[in-house]
């Protein structure tokens, strides 16, 4: 059987749940041969046939080793790795899994290992001195790329844009002329957005702030993100944002803006990509998020494509020499490194002028905002965020949102 057929047999198997047990974890392809199983996250740019074909590549230079696919389906990565751990089913490995304080233990230390420590953001990821996830390069976020034809018709110049005020009032000519000024979508983008624009100036104003929160030194109440939640709530009302926004997947949301329907879109880097895979990314440009303090602010970034030595592995050691190829190989690292519009030092590929403009939003970056090791949020974090930001859309406050995070963040223990 073909990787393509397991993972889909694999797919089957993780929905009627227990019939997977003891099915899959560790079982070998045939004689001499050891087959790995690895979480992936399927995304727009990171398709099944995307990572098919890298795998068709390790594969090669490997031939007694075979990667079976565990899609992740409706589920996150996270979820899919505890679904299968609860059924005492685990995977070798789990890319798109970031591990915290509280999950460190289910996977493998590779601190001891001598390529990883030359991988993107490895000391940012530290966790109690030890290092559990390894990356291919890095991504930023708190960008707005634009639709240059709605902007040139509404009298707009994108490079006047640099604090709220200036944002507003290119919103309100974006909505006069017709247009969603800003598209957003539901499932987990909500929130992802409200981090991307609010942490670039809450976090360049204050980088410590996620330590101090965790000490009781500040709150969420009594700090800047409270403007951001009045602004989003503000921007709701005045019909910035569609609020049927929220039926959107993610998905349905940039297929949105990419086609004209609205005039802005906060997003990562890697919506580069998508951009160019639908032609278009001549016709948008990109520009920081605005900041009423310091500009450009920083930019809320991460590891891209992380990925993690599943402790319970029972193929521990090619596993790991699996995550040191995808994550050292030059011609492994680039193909990634494109796919999702991400950024390494040292390692070039060929970019649309869209991804030019992220290059050069990122070269004129003052730092690169990680909330990663001590400045890591409290586990679940980003759902519970997602949930209160989705709240404004249905009539909740500014001060509903910042006193139900004070509320849940302090019941977290």
């Amino acid at each position: 059987m073909n990787r393509r057929l397991l993972a889909a047999a694999v797919t089957a198997l993780v929905l009627t749940a227990a019939s997977a047990c003891g099915g899959g974890g560790g079982t070998e392809g045939g004689a001499g041969k050891t087959t790995l199983r690895m979480i992936v996250n399927i995304t727009p740019n990171l398709t099944e046939q995307f990572w098919n074909g890298l795998f068709d590549r390790y594969e090669a230079k490997h031939p007694d080793v075979t990667v079976q696919l565990e899609l992740t389906g409706t589920i996150e990565a996270e979820a899919k790795l505890r679904q299968d751990l609860a059924a005492g089913d685990p995977p070798d490995i789990a890319q798109h899994v970031v591990p915290t304080p509280e999950t460190a233990e289910l996977f493998v230390d590779l601190s001891g290992e001598p390529w990883a420590a030359k991988t993107p953001l490895f000391d940012e990821y530290a966790i109690g001195g030890k290092h559990y996830v390894v990356g291919v390069g890095e991504q930023i976020q708190s960008l707005v790329f634009y639709n240059k034809k709605a902007f040139a018709d509404a009298g707009l110049d994108a490079t006047k844009i640099r604090n709220i005020a200036q944002f507003e009032e290119a919103m309100g000519k974006l909505k006069k002329a017709g247009l969603v000024p800003l598209q957003t979508a539901g499932q987990w983008v909500t929130g992802a957005q409200f981090s991307m624009l609010a942490d670039a100036g809450v976090l360049t104003a204050d980088p410590d702030w996620t330590v101090k929160r965790k000490k009781g030194g500040t709150t969420f109440a009594a700090s800047g993100y409270k403007r951001y939640y009045e602004l989003y709530r503000s921007w709701l009302e005045q019909g910035f944002l569609d609020k049927s926004a929220l039926g959107l997947q993610y998905p349905d949301g940039q297929a949105a803006f990419l086609k004209g329907g609205s005039a802005m879109y906060i997003m990562g880097s890697y919506f580069v990509p998508a951009a160019d895979e639908a032609g278009k990314s001549d016709d948008i440009g990109v520009f920081p998020v605005p900041s009423d303090g310091a500009y450009p602010p920083g930019q809320f970034g991460n590891m891209a494509q992380p990925y993690t030595v599943v402790a319970q592995s029972k193929h521990r050691e090619a596993a790991i020499d699996l995550v040191e190829w995808l994550v050292t190989d030059e011609e492994a690292i680039k193909v990634q490194l494109a796919a999702d519009g991400n950024l390494r030092k040292g390692f070039a590929y060929d970019v649309s002028s869209l991804g030019d403009g992220v290059q050069k939003v990122l070269d004129e970056a003052p730092t690169v905002l990680v909330k990663q090791g001590d400045r890591q949020p409290v586990q679940g974090y980003a759902d519970e965020l997602n949930k209160q930001i989705q709240s404004l859309f249905t009539g909740a406050s500014a001060d509903d949102v910042a006193t139900k995070l004070d509320q849940w963040w302090d019941s977290q223990g």
